[in-house]
């Protein structure tokens, strides 16, 4: 029987499960990191035995001790002869293993929209400053890809990938290329929601690509303020067609409430 993590639903959000399903131990490692991360469980707190732990989840014992071993690889835990598995005081390493589209995780997926409208504003800002002629047509080679994906009824994701590469690569700095170019591959299960959904209805592309090819024009036209906004709103934009409502302190600029626009 595989796992079911705490639900973490909003009204009116229609998003479930896609991409690809996990493995079990997968499951139950990624339940036992999300209630390290939220404190639930604190350091130095002892984990239920493997059997306890196959009850609650209701998996074996083997799965248990691979979800175990993943952890203890990832260093958020660590084994004592004898005495179990303990939250480590102080992680070893840093664990980024992002959402995988395995579950209705929607304060993940918010979290990763936020880190994505932090790290992608900044970006398209310095694109916009220092990209040349290559680098926009690269950048226009892959949004006609993902016109040509939708226009075939085709998943664009790859390609949506690449572009944001691309304009990480407009930067010309070597490690804010790696960097997004790590984060983006981390990234694609978001941005496949915006071609694939979790039911095709609620899908968008359209949408997303106008965001797109706005970003694209203000990185055209070398305005740096409009690029960085683009970014945010492009965001902003995909987060809300699924029910997730980004926080406006993200803004340099925040939209203006709809009754004050309204009344000017």
């Amino acid at each position: 029987m595989p796992t079911t993590p705490p639900k973490t639903t909003e009204p009116g959000s229609e998003l479930s499960r896609i991409a690809r399903p996990l493995r079990l131990s997968e499951e139950v490692s990624g339940d036992l990191q999300r209630r390290i991360a939220r404190a639930e469980l604190k350091p130095g707190d002892r984990l239920p035995t493997e059997k306890a732990l196959g009850d609650a989840f209701g998996v074996s014992r083997a799965v248990v001790r691979e979800a175990i071993a993943r952890l203890k690889a990832d260093g958020l835990i660590e084994t004592r002869q004898g005495s179990g598995a303990f939250v480590v005081e102080a992680p070893k390493t840093i664990n980024l293993r992002f959402w995988q589209g395995a579950g209705p995780e929607l304060d993940e997926l918010r979290d990763i929209f936020e880190l994505r409208a932090m790290v992608e504003g900044a970006v398209a800002e310095l694109a916009a400053q220092r990209r040349d002629e290559s680098d926009l047509k690269t950048m226009a080679e892959h949004l006609q890809a993902m016109d040509e994906a939708m226009a075939a009824g085709h998943d664009g994701t790859e390609a949506d990938d690449n572009f944001h590469i691309a304009l990480a690569r407009a930067t010309h700095n070597a490690y804010v290329s790696q960097l997004v170019e790590f984060l983006g591959r981390h990234f694609s299960d978001s941005r496949k929601l915006s071609w694939q959904g979790t039911r095709r209805e609620l899908a968008h592309p359209h949408e997303a690509q106008n965001e797109h090819r706005a970003l694209f024009d203000a990185i055209s036209r070398g305005d740096a303020e409009a690029a960085r906004r683009c970014a945010q709103e492009h965001l902003r934009g995909t987060a809300g067609r699924f029910g997730i409502k980004l926080a406006l302190d993200l803004d340099r600029n925040p939209p203006m409430p709809e009754e004050t626009r309204r009344k000017r």
